[in-house]
């Protein structure tokens, strides 16, 4: 363990690729020996590509990368990028004369603070793989968290800059759980009970960002009248989305299991989690190096998942006159 991220599990590499200037971008994480994977889709609007294979009654058994993308579905064009990548390695199913990589797919809102007609798309997939390294990835404002923002019940222009992070964690017997994490969700970020980042309130006069009326608190806001009249029409924006794997030896049925429990953590500091404008979806990957119990990995997995959360918040740096964490 040297990391503290995702590619502290062997044969996982990560790469970003993003347009500053748009505000967009995606992330690859590769596993060229394939990886036996799983899903958990527990928000209400959800976009993705590739994830019905990953039912434990689908034949398919194992992948070989995972794509996060910004640009809403249109980001969902990057995979194509990565396919490009790893076919010309060789890497995927062979089919007759060629192979099929599997790259499952998902997607976060980020259309509206930078140029929404910049999107992921092939070429950056592709770009996003030849940076793929086995180092510690970059975290904030690159890669899929380049335009992700947190806390938006108030709409875009109180909301506050996030972006992607990473975390791992070796529990015993070699056993070891990384995530990585892209942050744009509807609710506030939540740390030792307090919110670090999320909707800011809208008051007269200056507010200094950190004091204690800087925060709305989005329960707060849900339970307001005006809350309940904007909670009618808010629109589907926001999304937890990521990857946690693990060396452990899984099963395709232990696989999805795990990234259904992985998931707690986004609830451990996202605050709410998992709403119907959010479209939280997880995927696990398994390189199948270590005999364990699934129910330890679970048990820590959520931890893993939070605290890369919280690395993507305190990583991002301001942008499209949004605040971060950093800032404060």
């Amino acid at each position: 363990m040297t990391n503290n991220s995702i590619t502290d599990v062997r044969g996982i590499e990560v790469g970003h690729a993003e347009n500053k200037t748009a505000l967009t971008g995606c992330t690859v994480v590769i596993c060229e020996g394939g990886a036996v994977a799983g899903v958990s889709q527990r928000g209400g609007a959800p976009g993705t590509r590739e994830t019905d294979l990953l039912h434990p009654s689908r034949s398919v058994q194992k992948i070989h990368a995972v794509l996060l993308s910004g640009g809403s579905a249109f980001g969902l064009d990057a995979a194509g990028g990565v396919m490009q990548y790893l076919e010309e390695r060789k890497v995927g199913f062979q089919v007759g004369s060629t192979v099929v990589p599997i790259v499952p797919s998902a997607i976060l809102y980020d259309l509206d603070y930078g140029d929404h007609a910049i999107r992921p798309d092939k070429e950056m997939g592709y770009k996003a793989c030849m940076n793929a390294t086995i180092s510690h990835p970059s975290e904030g404002n690159v890669g899929a968290g380049t335009g992700a923002s947190v806390g938006k019940i108030l709409g875009n222009k109180q909301s506050m800059k996030s972006g992607i992070g990473s975390a791992s964690l070796e529990i015993g017997n070699g056993i070891v759980i990384g995530a990585i994490i892209v942050v744009n969700a509807f609710g506030d970020i939540i740390e030792n009970g307090q919110i670090i980042a999320g909707t800011r309130t809208i008051k007269k006069g200056p507010i200094s960002i950190g004091s204690e009326n800087y925060f709305a608190d989005t329960r707060e806001v849900m339970q307001s009248f005006a809350g309940r009249q904007i909670l009618s029409f808010a629109s589907r924006q926001n999304t937890v989305i990521g990857v946690v794997a693990t060396n452990a030896e899984l099963s395709k049925e232990e696989a999805n299991y795990l990234a259904d429990i992985a998931s707690n953590g986004i609830a451990h500091v996202v605050r709410p989690a998992f709403t119907m404008f959010d479209g939280d979806t997880i995927f696990s990957l398994s390189t199948g190096k270590v005999k364990a119990d699934v129910n330890l990995v679970a048990a820590y997995a959520p931890d893993v998942v939070a605290a890369a959360i919280l690395c993507g918040v305190k990583a991002a740096e301001p942008a499209a006159g949004l605040p971060a964490y950093t800032a404060k």
